[in-house]
C-alpha cells in the first residue's frame, strides 16, 4: 500500500516535504498534485520507477516524459534554448505548460525520445510543488497522471489512491489544479497538445 501524505497546501511542513525527498533518493514514485492535475514522479536515474509511470500510463517508448523544474536556472542545464524560446519560456512561467526541446548531455538517455533526443520540461505554479524542488535541488521526472483510456488528469489524492494504492509508493495529498498542460513542441514548431495554459499566437495557432 502506498505511504499517504497529506502536506499544507499554502505552508508546506518542512519534515512532510524532507519524508516525500527520502522516499524519492529511495526509489520510490509518487503521486504528485500539479498546476494541471496529478502527475507520476520519480528521479531522473531511477529506472524502476521510469518503467512504474510507463506501465501505469501505457505508453510506448516514444512517450515524452517531462521533467519538473524548480526555475529557469534549472530548466536552462537540461535542455538547450534560443533567444526566441527563452522569451516565450519566461513569459509563461511558471504556470501549466510543457516544453519539447532538444536535451543537453545531463539528461539520462532512458528517458529521452530515443530518435529525436528530446524532453519536455516544465516550471510548475503549485507551492507544494515548488518547495518540494526547492529542498531536494534537482528535478524530477514526471508524467501527467492520466489513466489509459482517459483524458483528463486524475485531480485529488484520494481518487489516485483508489486507482494506484498498490502500484505507487507514495501519494501526496494537495490540491491540484484541473486540466492537462498545454505542450509546446519547439522541435516541430507547433502546440502538440491545447491544455489549460492559454497558447493563442504561438506557432500561429
Amino acid at each position: 500500500m502506498a505511504a499517504y501524505i497529506e502536506i499544507h497546501p499554502e505552508n508546506p511542513q518542512e519534515r512532510l516535504l524532507d519524508k516525500v525527498i527520502d522516499r524519492l533518493r529511495d526509489g520510490a514514485t509518487v503521486a504528485l498534485p500539479t498546476d494541471s492535475g496529478y502527475a507520476l514522479t520519480c528521479m531522473m536515474n531511477n529506472k524502476r520507477g521510469l518503467d512504474t509511470i510507463r506501465m501505469i500510463r501505457r505508453v510506448s517508448q516514444k512517450h515524452h516524459f517531462t521533467l519538473l523544474c524548480h526555475d529557469f536556472a534549472q530548466l536552462g542545464q537540461l535542455v538547450i534554448v534560443d533567444n526566441s524560446e527563452f522569451r516565450l519560456i519566461r513569459s509563461l512561467t511558471p504556470g501549466p505548460y510543457t516544453f519539447i526541446l532538444k536535451a543537453t548531455k545531463d539528461v539520462p538517455r532512458m528517458m529521452l525520445h530515443p530518435k529525436k533526443q528530446t524532453v519536455g520540461v516544465r516550471i510548475p505554479d503549485h507551492t507544494i510543488v515548488q518547495a518540494l524542488l526547492d529542498r531536494l535541488g534537482e528535478p524530477i521526472l514526471s508524467s501527467t497522471l492520466i489513466l489509459p483510456d482517459e483524458e483528463e488528469p486524475l485531480e485529488d489524492g484520494w481518487i489516485v489512491r483508489e486507482h494506484l494504492d498498490k502500484q505507487v509508493d507514495v501519494i501526496v495529498e494537495g490540491p491540484s489544479m484541473r486540466g492537462p498542460t498545454s505542450v509546446i513542441n519547439f522541435v516541430k514548431g507547433h502546440i502538440s497538445r491545447h491544455g489549460v495554459g492559454n497558447v493563442d499566437g504561438i506557432f500561429g495557432d
